[in-house]
This record gives structure tokens, sequence and C-alpha cells, in this order.
């Protein structure tokens, strides 16, 4: 694909099922969507790993799940942009659960690129319809700004400010790991999160989306390697 003058042309299954059997989409589209071979065979991306990234993208397929047990735990997990403007980062909002065995689970990602007032909205509705036990926010962006703001929307809505003091590789790294001891399963299919999972390298700009998901599953004590100045 480097090559100079090669050229790229992309075709999904969505675009040729006027073409296909009706069991085609109940047999093959409802089996794979969502997962690495779906992606790459029905929506047509090329997805490769990055050396050097803490995940890989079997790593995370190998922990993908349809459904989850009875959580002991839920929290939504917020690593809130600088600014709104539109160039800024976006506002990463994941939803992450355990079970009764310690073994976590990451349920919706929420993320959006909007106002404070937008962000704390989705946060809290993710908080009541998931029924989770808190919010769980970093506050190295605006600070008791972030907590203000949340509770604006609803003051009764318990927050907990986190100070991520520690490098984001070594905040990460514990994580990755619990993947690799299928200690994490992702409740079906979260593209834009795994696809940052899986090329972020220490030194990148912070990504939002696994940021929030690293702090939902520390949050929830899947280990005890996190330390939070």
């Amino acid at each position: 694909m480097a090559q100079p003058g090669l050229v790229v042309t992309r075709g999904t299954t969505y675009e040729n099922l006027d073409n296909l059997a009706p069991a085609f989409r109940e047999q093959i589209i409802a089996r794979y969507e969502g997962t690495r071979l779906g992606r790459q065979e029905l929506s047509a991306e090329i997805l490769e790993d990055v050396e050097g990234a803490l995940w890989t993208r079997q790593t995370i397929e190998d922990c993908r799940v349809h459904t989850h047990p009875g959580l002991a735990r839920i929290v939504v997990a917020i690593d809130p942009a600088a600014s709104s403007k539109k160039q800024s980062n976006m506002t990463g909002i994941v939803v992450c659960g355990k079970d009764e065995n310690n073994v976590g689970y990451v349920l919706e990602d929420l993320t959006l690129r909007g106002q404070p007032d937008e962000w704390a909205r989705a946060a809290i509705a993710a908080y009541h319809r998931w029924q989770a036990d808190r919010i769980i926010a970093e506050a190295n962006q605006g600070g008791e700004m972030v907590s203000h703001t949340l509770h604006t929307v609803d003051e009764n809505v318990p927050v907990d400010l986190i100070h991520a003091s520690r490098d984001k590789y070594l905040r990460a790294d514990p994580i990755s790991a619990l993947y690799t001891q299928g200690r994490v399963k992702h409740v079906g299919s979260f593209p834009e999160l795994e696809d940052q999972q899986t090329t972020w390298l220490p030194g990148d700009e912070s990504p939002d989306r696994l940021d929030a998901m690293v702090h939902g599953m520390t949050a929830l004590s899947l280990t005890s390697d996190w330390l939070l100045a």
C-alpha cells in the first residue's frame, strides 16, 4: 500500500447486499459484524497491529463477549477535553463494570466532542441508565470545574475526581495486562476505542476513549498495580 502509484479501492459487503441471499445477513453478517474479521471482510478495513502498542487486535478479539453476568459495580469514567472548540479533543466517556469474580467489562462508549453541558448530560444519563455506583472524572483538565459541571446537571450524582499524575504508559500497562489474562471483556464491539488501544504508543498524544476506559477499570480495583497521587 505504501508503494508510489498504488491505488486502493474499497467496497464493503453492505454495498452489495442486494446481490446476496437474504440468509447471508443472518449467517455471516450477524456473526461477524463488529469483530476484527468482520471489520476486515465486511467493512473493507485494513487492520494492522502497531509494534510497541499495549494491545493487539487478537488480544481484544479474544476478550470479546456478547453478554455480561450480573455486575457487582459499575462506573462511568470521563476524560474531559481541555476545551470545546471544533478542533478540540473529544471528551472520553466509557461505562465499565466488574462482576463478582473481579472480571472487568467495557459496557458502552459514549465519547463525544461538545460543550461541558453536553458531555455532562451524556455521562449522567449513562449513570442512571446503567444504575452505576458513581462517576469517575479526571481532574487534570479543569479540576473542581468538572465536578461543578456534573452537579449543575444533577446535584445528587456521586463524583470521584482523580488526578492522573503518573505516566500514561504506566497507568495503561496494568490494564493491558488484565486483557492478556482474560480479566477484561468487551461486551460487543467498540471500533473507535479498539483502534486507540491498538495504535497508541508511549509519547503519543493522550487518546480520549482509551484514557476514560483506563480510568474506569482502575477505579474498579481490578489490579493493585495502579496508584493515583
